[in-house]
């Protein structure tokens, strides 16, 4: 391996500096006004906001955080003239399986917290140690410590190629991958490229399995009543998204530099941009802690914060929202497929769709948890991951 290939060693050890003007501007805050009685119409409730500020500047313990993260061997090489951090952890079973596992936005690998030890280390807790993984974490180009990037055009196809090449340089030649909302994405273009490398995808979300316009009566005619009904589900929960939800999206795709600004120089501006996703996606009722605990949602937002990364972790939308390949349906990919689809997600996957562009051989409905899978329903996406690999391994062993 040439020298600009090697991995350097990486710990987060934060300035004290920095987090004295992280105290100080939020002692400073400016604060809105707000409607009586909206609740969480118009965006994040300033009561909310002000209670959880309040807890992140005096409760909150980012030394503890830093240290936690600290425990998983880290890494940082440059790929494509971006540097990539990763969080690297070796399982204890000598046969264990690879897996190349990627977050999205407003995420960061701080939701794989719950689900590392149960996936290097099975049989510490409670499982088969046949299923356990060696895991690779990285932070996607743009984000945290793999941010910011230094020239356009990091969007999804560049970022699945330089994750390929990291998991050759960690001299994986065989490997699954896994992720949900980019890393989804990613992670599908992992496996429909790499597929003398990849040995299934492993997904909590599925690009271009919802519906995106009105089915019409012939359509719903050839389903089964109940995929009849998930279609229509499916139909209204993606209205709903188009009225009320994607302008964090519209506003990425086109000014992610605007947007930049205030989130880069306010921390409770970043801090509501990113609660306000966690609150809308989650399994929750009233507030985010309802499904991801408040620590570990400050910890995702700190990754953000402290590397100044909003505004290019912004950037993977606006890249692909001009990408020469923007609208175009999902290039077919021949690579063993799961879903694990969880109901409070952004969209309702469809098979029937699904199936037109993926080799689906898996597919789990669950009744509980939402689009942060890995931090709201760790046990559930664990054992779906195990399951699906362990069926791959019979297959092959057959």
């Amino acid at each position: 391996m040439s020298p600009d290939q090697r991995l350097h060693p990486f710990r987060v050890d934060v300035p004290q500096a920095d987090l004295d003007d992280l105290y100080e501007r939020l002692d400073r805050t400016r604060w809105p006004d707000q409607l009586p009685g909206v609740g969480w119409e118009y965006g994040v409730p300033r009561d909310y906001l002000t209670d959880l500020v309040r807890y992140w500047r005096h409760e909150y313990d980012w030394r503890g955080a830093e240290a936690r993260l600290n425990e998983w061997p880290q890494f940082v090489t440059t790929i494509d003239g971006a540097d990539i951090h990763l969080a690297h952890l070796r399982s204890p079973e000598p046969d264990a399986t690879p897996l190349l596992i990627t977050h999205g936005w407003p995420g960061s690998i701080v939701e794989f917290t719950e689900i590392a030890g149960p996936l290097t280390d099975p049989r510490a807790h409670g499982g088969d140690p046949s299923d356990a993984f060696h895991l690779v974490m990285p932070s996607i180009p743009g984000f945290g410590f793999s941010g910011p990037t230094r020239e356009p055009g990091w969007e999804f196809r560049r970022m699945a190629a330089a994750f390929a090449e990291l998991m050759r340089r960690l001299g994986y030649q065989r490997y699954g991958v896994q992720g949900g909302d980019w890393g989804s994405v990613i992670s599908r273009e992992i496996g429909r490229t790499a597929t003398e490398h990849v040995i299934g995808v492993h997904l909590n979300l599925l690009p271009g399995s919802a519906v995106t316009e009105e089915p019409d009566a012939d359509l719903l005619g050839t389903l089964s009543p109940a995929e009849r009904e998930r279609t229509l589900a499916s139909w209204r929960r993606t209205q709903r998204w188009d009225r009320d939800s994607g302008g964090y999206a519209a506003i990425q795709s086109t000014r992610p530099q605007t947007l930049a600004y205030g989130l880069t120089d306010s921390p409770v501006g970043q801090l509501a941009w990113i609660a306000e996703k966690f609150k809308e996606w989650t399994d929750s009722s009233t507030r985010p802690e309802d499904a991801v605990s408040r620590d570990h949602l400050l910890t995702n937002v700190m990754l953000y914060w402290l590397t100044g990364t909003a505004g290019s972790s912004a950037r993977i939308y606006y890249e692909r929202a001009h990408a020469a390949y923007w609208g175009s349906p999902p290039e077919p990919s021949a690579a063993p497929t799961a879903l694990a689809a969880f109901p409070r997600d952004n969209f309702i996957p469809l098979r029937h769709i699904a199936e037109r562009t993926n080799n689906i051989v898996r597919w789990t409905e669950f009744d509980r948890g939402g689009h942060f899978a890995a931090m709201e329903t760790p046990d559930l996406l664990v054992d779906d991951i195990r399951a699906f690999f362990r069926q791959l391994r019979a297959e092959t062993s057959a």
